[in-house]
């Protein structure tokens, strides 16, 4: 997650970063629905799952006792359930969660799985602007500052949970340096969300400009592949070959 964040908010530096990031992300090739299985969806799910049960069974007690650890754990257990739905929706909105032809016919003519990697800032800006241009925004606000509490109080419930800081001194030192990396985190993650829903049309353009031409370079210097599916359906030979000219290079 702070991976992922710190890689979008580079999108604010500009599209090149952005785009050089997502480029090496998906050098893994073949290799990388492995890893996106194995080490996120996998574990997502496992974490989700589980986290369903224990807020079932969770017995809150806020309205009798209104310490602020009791908060805290009632907190934790809503904005779990926010993150998992926003987690399942954000998946689901930008990468489809599968690629098979006959299962992409059907969900995208629902505006799902518009992200494209060799397009990536164009198409992020572009599906933040889908359903009104209003909806998605706000969705992400909610979910991503959600995630960022989860993570930030979870790491310090799990300590006390595995016993590494028990005594009320330790727990108190633990929850400061809870509290200064939920707030850092909170910048970064705010400004992913900027990055991606602050740009215009004409910002959107000059980004599929700047991507084309980028594609273009890194498949002929063999650094990616030419794969068209992993590019724009707005991106066609005629606005690709326009885009070498329109843009100096950045070499």
């Amino acid at each position: 997650m702070v991976i992922h964040l710190t890689t979008n908010a580079s999108l604010l530096n500009s599209t090149e970063t952005f785009q050089r990031a997502v480029y090496m992300i998906h050098s893994a090739g073949k290799a990388l629905p492995i890893i996106e299985w194995g080490g996120i969806f996998a574990p997502l799910l496992f974490h989700g799952i589980l986290g369903i049960w224990i807020a079932k069974n969770a017995k809150l007690n806020t309205s009798q006792y209104r310490f602020t650890s009791n908060r805290r754990y009632a907190w934790q257990r809503w904005t779990g359930i926010i993150a998992l739905v926003y987690l399942f929706m954000h998946i689901w909105h930008m990468h489809g969660w599968f690629h098979f032809g006959p299962y992409l016919d059907v969900i995208r003519p629902l505006q799902m799985a518009s992200f494209r990697p060799y397009n990536a800032a164009s198409t992020l800006a572009e599906s933040m602007n889908q359903w009104g241009g209003f909806v998605w925004p706000a969705f992400y606000l909610v979910g991503i500052l959600a995630c960022v509490y989860h993570l930030a109080n979870g790491l310090w419930t799990a300590g006390i949970t595995w016993g590494l800081w028990i005594s009320p001194a330790a727990q108190a030192r633990a929850s400061k340096v809870s509290v200064v990396f939920g707030a850092v985190l909170t910048v970064i993650a705010l400004s992913a969300w900027w990055a991606a829903v602050a740009p215009g049309p004409e910002d959107v353009a000059n980004m599929r400009t700047i991507e084309d031409r980028m594609y273009k370079a890194n498949v002929e210097a063999g650094v990616i592949s030419d794969l068209p599916e992993k590019r724009s359906a707005a991106v066609t030979p005629d606005t690709a070959a326009a885009s070498e000219t329109d843009v100096p290079s950045d070499q």
